[in-house]
């Protein structure tokens, strides 16, 4: 890493009064209501919930994939290649008590049950998404994926999180300087519902060298800028502030767990976003339909229709390949 998350702040800017080019209204509140993380990811996933199954499934594999090089896989070989891996990299069997940190639409948990026979459970704050899992007879909870405790569903013999890590942080706990508070808070509860030698396995986006200070960032910068494409990324998820390189997540983590396991996945989710946007472009009489009953909203919801732009730009593809931001995934194992 060429820079880091210090050098990235600008102590002059206040964190809940952020610039109406940044986000349009102040990082803690919209149309009067105070952000939290439930009406972030209700805002990000259940908004265009319809639009996502249709494109890829009810219970999709919504995470980058792994090809490890080999371009010639298929989208879902490449997301059974990924399971496959992580199930032998924490010793995954049948039996096993698995629990899911945002756990999406349900491929993992599903992927689990179905060829593993693993008890798996999965928490969520999108409903939208919890309603996927449960249709599906998946054992899915409302619940912020940063405070579980043993209290609430037990211990498990192993824990993961495909991207939820990226919604740990928020933009005004970056700007407070608590971020890495807040990230080894979030390693203190997977900690506890371990036992020892346990393994955590996440993957998440960073931001990477071409990162540009946080002041710069701009929804009305030119189209093709770096500036524009990160605000426009912002405007998909809000709240949320992802680390700096895998080195912030390890250093965090490492009061409570030792790295035993790495991969650098930004070639790969170029490769998955592409495989996406090729799913979601594809004629559906019901996803095209979902659209038109859209029309209303597109005139009256500015922010909708940036979540829009997300869709049709691919902002975070656009960042993979700048190297504005990279992707890691990593295996952690309890001390």
């Amino acid at each position: 890493m060429s820079i880091a998350p210090e050098q990235l702040k600008n102590e002059e800017l206040n964190p809940e009064h952020l610039s109406d080019k940044w986000l349009g209204s102040s990082v803690s509140e919209r149309d009067g209501q105070a952000w939290d993380k439930k009406k972030e990811m209700d805002f990000t996933y259940s908004n265009i919930d319809k639009f996502i199954t249709t494109s890829l499934g009810e219970n999709t594999h919504f995470s980058n994939a792994l090809y490890e090089g080999d371009f010639s896989l298929t989208l879902d070989e490449a997301q059974m290649r990924k399971y496959e891996m992580v199930v032998d990299q924490l010793g995954i069997k049948k039996g096993s008590r698995v629990l899911d940190l945002g756990c999406g639409w349900g491929g993992w948990l599903k992927y689990l049950r179905d060829t593993v026979g693993a008890e798996a459970i999965g928490v969520n704050l999108s409903d939208s998404q919890v309603a996927a899992c449960r249709r599906a007879g998946l054992e899915a909870y409302i619940k912020d994926a940063r405070y579980v405790k043993p209290e609430d569903y037990g211990l498990f013999d192993a824990v993961t999180a495909f991207g939820s890590f990226e919604h740990v942080s928020s933009v005004k706990v970056y700007l407070d300087g608590k971020q890495e508070e807040v990230y080894e808070d979030y390693f203190k509860h997977i900690y506890d519902l371990l036992p020892q030698g346990g393994r955590f396995y996440m993957q998440s986006m960073t931001f990477e060298k071409n990162m540009i200070p946080f002041d710069e960032i701009d929804i009305n910068a030119p189209k093709d800028s770096n500036s524009y494409f990160i605000a426009l990324l912002l405007k998909h998820n809000p709240d949320s502030w992802v680390p700096y390189g895998k080195e912030q997540i390890v250093k965090t983590a490492s009061s409570y767990f030792n790295e035993v396991y790495y991969t650098d996945g930004r070639l790969d989710y170029v490769k998955t976003n592409r495989e996406w946007t090729k799913l979601f472009y594809k004629f559906s009489w019901e996803k095209y339909l979902w659209f038109a009953s859209l029309i209303p909203k597109l005139f009256t919801d500015k922010e909708f229709r940036h979540q829009l732009a997300v869709l049709r730009v691919r902002p975070n593809r656009v960042c993979f390949e700048r190297e504005i931001m990279g992707h890691a995934r990593l295996v952690f194992e309890k001390k």
